[in-house]
Order: structure tokens, then C-alpha cells, then sequence
């Protein structure tokens, strides 16, 4: 019986896990570790923020949802893996496995500029407890408002929360009638607006450059941050600029456990088939994974790997080691594309790329109510798909 051992239970984790139970069945004991023991559906966590979504509206607890599925739940984080003797290292115990699947997500590197971050002088909506003192900071600050300030630090490859963030505000404080008090400022290391880390999206730019102009939010791109002060930030050009609530997204490295296994940054180099480049019986999928910049843009920015790729990805590396143990061949992947509901407040985004980067077969970019709607049908079809185990639906 094959040992494989899944570390993280989000998108990655969580599909990967699924999907290799249902293709080998007892052929093989699939074991999943994390350091959190529940599933958390991310793209809602901007809502939580806001106040418009609770924790208990986008969780699941893990060891429910996969036991049911013979399969194994460790709640306890990794801090190693010993490639050459295929073993996972934990605080307690060292777990052997025949293939492993490295699905961690990454780390926040709020020490990339000095005041970045929960422990620093700015708001983040990447991980739940952060959303939640996000949510408490909103609050405060609709008792006493002032100017925000919104955005991305330079090294940041996941700008869809700050763009997403900044139209919620905006949005809430005009039920409010409150707009009129707050000028908002969106600060970004892209080259302009629109691009994502990916050289844009069909006519991205253009179409945000009107919809912050027409919701009166200024914009500075292609710059980076100097450092964070209380109330204050300073950009490398010398801008000072005041608020009295700022969100800013971090860049991200990868995890400790698996970083000796990565490049510089920590992230895991694979071949077409999600492979590592020197242990084939390590995958790896999601934001861990290394993808290379489509160019270099005047501030550094990376690639964004969406909850929608990582499941892709998850399902592709599956059928990799299912190939491997039964002797079946697999065909090979197709590019990696992404789809996504870009929230906007009062409205939504339908984004969708074929392939991620340029040039692409297949670009869509479009507004609607109708999307919004989408976006919120969507978290609950997920999360049941999630809660059964039926992870070979798309």
C-alpha cells in the first residue's frame, strides 16, 4: 500500500487529498497534516473584513470532512522534510511516505518593509485572525473616519484582496453617506493598474482606470513603500501619506519546513507534471509552487496562483502519482489557466485567462451585478463540494 502524505488543508491539500483516495481507494493511506484544523475559503475572507461575512459562514472542520473519506487527519504543522530518506518532520514524530504533496500555501513576509503588517501599522485580509482584527480596526475607524490608504507592497504577487478591498470600502462608506469624509489612496507595485503580476487582462487597465476614477480613488502605481509609520507611510519617492486605516498586501516566501527544498524565495521548482525538479516523489501545488514572472516590471512583482489554479494543479498531480502507483500513463497537463470573481463592492468581475500568461488563446474581463451573485453562489457550492469530499467536480 502506497504511504502518501499530504502537508496543508486549503484548495491544495484538501483536493489533492480527495482525489487520491478516490482513484486508489485502499491501494493507498493518505495521511493530510496541518497546523490548522479548519478549512478556510479564502476568497470570502475580504467579506469577513468588512463585516459581511462571519467565520463560521466560510469554515469547515478538517478532521470531519476527510475522516469520513478514510483519510488520515494530523493536526500538527510540519517543521521538515528529509527528501532523501522521504520522511516529514513534525514536533512529536517523523512520518515516512512514499510520495509527499506540499501544499502549505506560504508565509506572510511582513518583514520586507519596515511597519508592514498586524504587528506593525497596517491591516492584512490574507488568513482569518488577520481578516478578523481587520473587521475590528473597520469598525474603530468608522467612529472616528479619515483618509485610507490601500494596496500592495513591491514584491507582491496576490493583488486581487487590495483591489477588491478598496471598492468594498468604498461601496459600504456610500450606504453610509459617509463617503464624502474619507479620500481614499490605492498604492501599487504593479506598472499600472490591471496588470496582476500576469501583464494584465484584454482591456483590465483601461476598465480600472475609469472605474477608480469614477469612484474618486487615487491611484500611485509602480511604486514601491519606503516604510510604515503610525498613521503615516512613506513611499521610496519621498510621498508622505496620511490615513487612519491602511491594508496592505504582503509578499510571500516560501514556508519554513519546505524552504531547503525551494528556490531563494523558498518556493518549489516542478516539472510540467507538478514533479520536483530532483525528488519525483515530491509534488508540489498552489502558491508554493515557483512560476516565473512573464516579465520584469520596474518594481518587482510575482505571478498570483488563485484558489481556481491550485485545484487544477491539486487534480493534475494526483493523476500524476495515481499514474505512477498503477502504471497508468497520464497525458500531459494542459497550460495553467485561472478564472476568478474579482468582488467590487456593488458589483463583481468575471476574469478568466487561457493561459495564465501572455500570449493567450482565450482573455475575458466583464462587469455585472449578475457576477456578484455568482461570487456568493459560488463560496457555498465550494464549500459543500468540500464537506462531501467531492472534489472531482469542477
Amino acid at each position: 500500500m502506497a504511504r502518501i502524505v499530504v502537508l496543508g488543508g486549503s484548495f491544495g491539500g484538501l483536493t489533492s487529498a480527495f482525489e487520491l483516495k478516490r482513484m486508489l481507494g485502499n491501494n493507498a493511506e493518505v495521511t493530510l497534516l496541518s497546523g490548522m484544523d479548519t478549512f478556510v475559503f479564502v476568497p470570502s475572507l475580504p467579506w469577513v473584513s468588512m463585516g459581511w461575512k462571519k467565520p463560521e459562514d466560510i469554515t469547515l472542520r478538517l478532521k470531519d470532512i476527510l475522516e469520513r473519506k478514510g483519510i488520515t487527519f494530523i493536526h500538527e504543522a510540519a517543521e521538515g522534510v528529509d527528501a532523501a530518506a522521504s520522511k516529514v518532520l513534525t514536533k512529536t514524530q517523523e512520518i515516512p511516505y512514499d510520495y509527499l504533496v506540499i501544499a502549505t500555501g506560504p508565509d506572510l513576509v511582513f518583514s520586507a518593509v519596515p511597519g508592514l503588517g498586524p504587528k506593525g501599522h497596517t491591516e492584512c485580509i490574507f488568513e482569518l485572525d488577520m481578516a478578523l482584527k481587520t473587521r475590528e480596526a473597520w469598525h474603530r475607524f468608522l467612529e472616528d473616519p479619515g483618509p485610507i490608504t490601500v494596496g500592495s507592497v513591491q514584491g507582491v504577487s496576490c493583488f486581487g484582496p487590495p483591489y477588491e478591498y478598496a471598492f468594498e470600502i468604498d461601496t459600504e462608506l456610500r450606504r453610509r453617506k459617509m463617503r464624502h469624509k474619507v479620500p481614499i489612496t490605492f498604492v501599487t507595485s504593479e506598472p499600472y493598474i490591471g496588470h496582476f503580476g500576469i501583464g494584465g487582462l484584454k482591456n483590465s487597465r483601461r476598465v480600472l482606470d475609469d472605474e477608480f476614477a469614477n469612484r474618486d480613488i487615487k491611484v500611485i502605481a509602480n511604486q514601491a513603500v519606503e516604510e510604515f509609520t503610525p498613521g503615516q507611510m512613506k513611499l521610496k519617492d519621498g510621498t508622505t501619506l496620511t490615513h487612519k486605516l491602511s491594508m496592505f498586501a504582503p509578499p510571500m516566501a516560501g514556508v519554513k519546513a519546505v524552504f531547503h527544498l525551494g528556490n531563494p524565495k523558498g518556493f518549489i521548482p516542478v516539472d510540467s507534471h507538478y514533479r520536483h525538479k530532483d525528488y519525483k516523489n515530491i509534488l508540489c501545488v498552489g502558491v508554493a509552487m515557483a512560476i516565473a514572472p512573464p516579465e520584469q516590471t520596474p518594481i518587482p512583482t510575482g505571478v498570483p496562483k488563485t484558489g481556481y489554479m491550485t485545484v487544477e494543479m491539486a487534480k493534475d498531480a494526483a493523476k500524476t502519482i495515481v499514474s505512477d502507483i498503477t502504471g497508468k500513463p497520464v497525458s500531459e497537463p494542459e497550460p495553467l489557466g485561472v478564472m476568478c470573481l474579482v468582488d467590487m463592492g456593488d458589483s463583481a468581475v468575471f476574469a478568466k485567462a487561457k493561459p495564465l500568461l501572455p500570449p493567450r488563446q482565450e482573455a475575458v474581463w466583464k462587469k455585472g451585478i449578475v457576477y456578484k451573485w455568482g461570487k456568493h453562489a459560488f463560496e457555498k457550492y465550494f464549500l459543500w463540494k468540500m464537506k462531501n469530499g467531492l472534489s472531482q467536480l469542477p
